[in-house]
């Protein structure tokens, strides 16, 4: 969904920087090994990635900006960590955008909604308390979720103001 509004005001959306980087990274790469994984440098540089943005990125933005500097990847090496990193839980997919933002917590299969501001972009993870209500309501109609995301669209504080 496109941004609706013309924001004409500055906000702060940056992601992980230094030790908080460091320490996103490291959490990622226990939780590879845990679940019997690698985390190969490719997979490494677009969490890397994810976690600096702190909002969602297009896998095309991903992909010019892989090489820091240098050549843009291969298209199949981006898509290919993109989806290694949403399966096991360390990103996901927002479909209304079409863009990846690095998890902002609760592990693999956990739900998740997203709330995303149309005027500025502004997207942030939250833990949805119906999360059990629907997966209650999938059961009752025979379905077992695999997976559950909200993605929310409206107005950020700071737009609204």
């Amino acid at each position: 969904m496109p941004h609706s509004h013309a924001c004409d005001h500055d906000h702060d959306h940056r992601g992980l920087q230094g030790d908080a980087l460091s320490v996103g990274l490291s959490a990622a790469l226990a939780r590879c090994e845990a679940a019997g994984q690698r985390l190969t440098p490719p997979r490494r540089r677009v969490l890397e990635m994810l976690l600096e943005a702190g909002q969602p990125v297009k896998a095309y933005d991903l992909i010019a900006a892989f090489g820091d500097g240098g050549a843009p990847a291969k298209p199949p090496t981006v898509y290919r960590a993109l989806d290694f990193l949403s399966k096991l839980g360390l990103a996901h997919r927002i479909e209304s955008l079409n863009a990846y933002m690095a998890c902002g917590g609760g592990g693999d299969g956990h739900a998740a909604a997203f709330l995303i501001c149309d005027c500025c972009g502004a997207t942030r993870e939250i833990a949805p308390t119906v999360a059990s209500e629907v997966e209650r309501l999938a059961a009752a109609q025979g379905y077992s979720l695999t997976a559950l995301m909200v993605e929310a669209h409206g107005l950020c504080a700071d737009c609204r103001s």
